[in-house]
């Protein structure tokens, strides 16, 4: 079966995260994505250790993790002759990825305006920190700092305790999964219009936008939510539980959920206590139903209950490091850890009852593809 990107063309002007990150996820989807690099190669391939050798090629662990499937050139932009090689690839592309500060493909000819009159069809996607416009236009963007403007931060970490950032760049990544939608909606509309456009893509929008219930909450009551460590703001109890050999999570959703977690734990009557009858009352007296909680689930063992709460429709799991994540048995059938090359990889989450995804190649050397793409070099 097909790819279903198959036939799709992309240029991919970016390094970094959320610009590669965008290209992996459509040459996933079968489109061949041409990396344009410096001589120096995309900054990621230094961020090491740790690094993997290929080839007497040494790139650091990050490049391979968001660059899977390109084919990588290297060009000076800032010649005539490197922006004459970028202009002639443009011509008979689709996509056109970048992620220069605003304006900095301008002054070579390279810019959305100046590249439609080359080809009407093509479809640019612009990626910066603040977007192309607004008095944050200009300033350089990066993802642990947009996470703090973002309100990301003051709302992940414990009560009294300091800001804490996610543990990977989540406004580099969303951003470049939103980026991705965005061009296959344009790739849907050209096909009515046989027009491109530019989308504008900017990671402090991402990051505001995927507040989601917290930044619903606040909108809704002009409360700015605070952090609540393990706890939900929204749901109760919906947290870490102790064990007597660790933790794990307990999930309830519903009012049923609760009351047999309470049978599970032994303690029927609180689940049938006033205080605690809805989600609502249970969010407003969260504390005191996790004292009375986490005193019964410090009598058990993590696995014995985990499997209860499995025989008993409770959502709970365990809290995983990810040596436990990858041979945990349903990664593992699900075929989430990928050999490519003798190359480690992590499979895209995507699958499709009538289509194939493309991952049988790994991130490229640096400059790997230059006689393929200039064959007259």
């Amino acid at each position: 079966m097909a790819a279903p990107l198959d036939g799709i063309k992309v240029v991919e002007l970016a390094r970094i995260l959320a610009g590669p990150w965008s290209g992996q996820l459509l040459a996933d989807l079968g489109a061949e994505v041409i990396k344009v690099e410096s001589e120096q190669g995309d900054d990621t391939r230094a961020w090491g250790p740790p690094f993997i050798e290929r080839d007497n090629d040494l790139s650091a662990a990050y490049f391979h993790g968001c660059n899977r499937g390109k084919k990588s050139i290297t060009v000076d932009l800032s010649t005539p002759q490197g922006q004459e090689r970028i202009k002639k690839l443009v011509k008979d592309s689709d996509i056109l990825i970048e992620n220069f500060k605003v304006g900095g493909l301008k002054k070579y000819g390279l810019d959305y305006e100046s590249l439609k009159t080359k080809n009407k069809a093509l479809i640019y996607c612009s990626i910066t920190g603040f977007g192309q416009d607004g008095p944050y236009a200009t300033r350089a963007g990066y993802d642990y700092i947009i996470q703090g403007m973002s309100g990301l931060m003051s709302i992940t970490g414990e009560p009294g305790g300091p800001p804490l950032k996610t543990g990977v760049a989540v406004t580099d990544i969303f951003t470049g999964i939103y980026a991705s939608t965005a061009i296959l909606a344009a790739l849907h509309q050209r096909k009515e219009t046989g027009l491109g456009q530019h989308i504008d893509m900017s990671l402090l929008d991402s990051a505001v936008a995927i507040l989601a219930n917290q930044g619903m909450n606040y909108l809704s009551t002009g409360n700015s939510p605070g952090r609540m460590g393990n706890f939900h703001p929204n749901l109760s109890p919906y947290q870490v539980f102790e064990c007597s050999d660790g933790h794990i999570i307990i999930a309830t959703g519903n009012d049923q959920q609760y009351q047999r977690l309470c049978d599970v734990l032994q303690c029927p009557e609180l689940g049938k206590n006033p205080k605690f009858l809805s989600n609502a009352k249970r969010v407003e007296n969260r504390h005191e139903l996790d004292e009375v909680l986490s005193r019964k689930t410090r009598n058990w063992k993590k696995a014995k209950l985990l499997k209860r709460c499995e025989v008993t429709s409770i959502p709970a799991g365990p809290i995983n490091s990810l040596d436990e994540v990858f041979s945990d048995k349903q990664i593992i059938h699900r075929g989430m850890k990928l050999s490519l090359d003798g190359i480690p990889s992590i499979r895209s989450p995507i699958r499709f009852s009538e289509s194939e995804l493309n991952l049988d190649k790994p991130s490229p050397k640096l400059g790997e593809h230059n006689s393929v793409i200039f064959p007259d070099n």
